[in-house]
């Protein structure tokens, strides 16, 4: 790997280890574009961290929106993850829309407007998650696009249960408001972090949701080449993680730590077997 692959590798292991480990699985030509696509929506994720007004934020996705479209040649030449993902797409011919698209989506980050409907929230998950797992497998060199929808509705949702005490801390909305009303829950509860018992329905219902995503994809893996199958082995771990939300003990805004032992073992199995995602 040359200096920037090896810079954006460096960050996937800091910021998402889980990603990292599940991408060592892929074959040694498909591990440093793994990498820089990683890091690329890392850098989109953490935006609003960055950012904290939506101004500075509006200004990053739109830098990255341009470097995508082919402009700011010479600012994405000095930067490692633009440079590193700019390759990537060009080595494995990938689209640049998908990912201007994610770029889209993720300005719903930099506000504090409320998701409105599951749907909603379904389509930011495709549309973010998705892409990344889309174009995952694509690198890999084989599209699993139905995998691919179903492993970015079960990450949005992982992410969304996880960074609940974030979100709200910011009184930030990833809940959708339909959920919310529909189990007699308010966002003031969430921006109290107060676990009633409405909040709680929403966040079983989500937690059922994804357990089917990872049934889907486990059915799914049968049919697509197990070259393709590191692109999702980085869910493994989130079974157990979900099922530890199922005690009598489990708070909403102190969400479950799974061992960093059982994690990666939870992968090491999903890239002997994908089947063994949901199991």
């Amino acid at each position: 790997m040359n200096e920037n692959e090896k810079y954006c590798a460096a960050l996937v292991r800091e910021a998402d280890r889980d990603r990292y480990l599940a991408a060592l699985f892929a074959p040694a030509g498909g591990r440093a574009a793994l990498f820089s696509l990683y890091a690329f929506d890392i850098e989109i994720s953490r935006i609003r961290d960055l950012a904290r007004e939506p101004m500075p934020g509006e200004i990053r996705l739109q830098w990255w929106r341009e470097v995508l479209e082919g402009g700011r040649a010479g600012e994405a030449a000095a930067n490692p993850v633009a440079e590193s993902l700019l390759a990537t797409l060009a080595r494995h011919r990938l689209a640049a829309a998908k990912l201007t698209g994610l770029v889209e989506a993720r300005r719903f980050d930099i506000y504090d407007e409320p998701m409105p409907t599951l749907a909603a929230l379904q389509s930011y998950a495709s549309n973010t998650a998705g892409a990344i797992f889309d174009c995952a497998t694509r690198i890999l060199g084989e599209a699993s696009e139905e995998n691919a929808i179903e492993a970015g509705q079960v990450q949005t949702i992982a992410n969304v249960i996880a960074l609940l005490p974030r979100h709200a801390a910011r009184r930030q909305l990833f809940l959708p408001r339909d959920m919310l009303r529909q189990y007699g829950a308010e966002p003031d509860d969430v921006f109290a972090m107060r676990a009633s018992p409405g909040l709680r329905a929403v966040l079983a219902e989500l937690r059922l949701r994804a357990r089917r995503h990872l049934t889907r994809i486990a059915e799914l893996s049968a049919g697509i080449s197990e070259k393709t199958w590191p692109a999702f082995v980085s869910l493994a771990p989130l079974r157990p993680w979900l099922n530890a939300m199922e005690r009598t003990e489990y708070q909403p805004f102190q969400p479950p730590d799974l061992p960093t032992w059982r994690a990666q073992w939870r992968i090491w199995r999903a890239a002997k077997s994908l089947d063994r995602i949901n199991r």
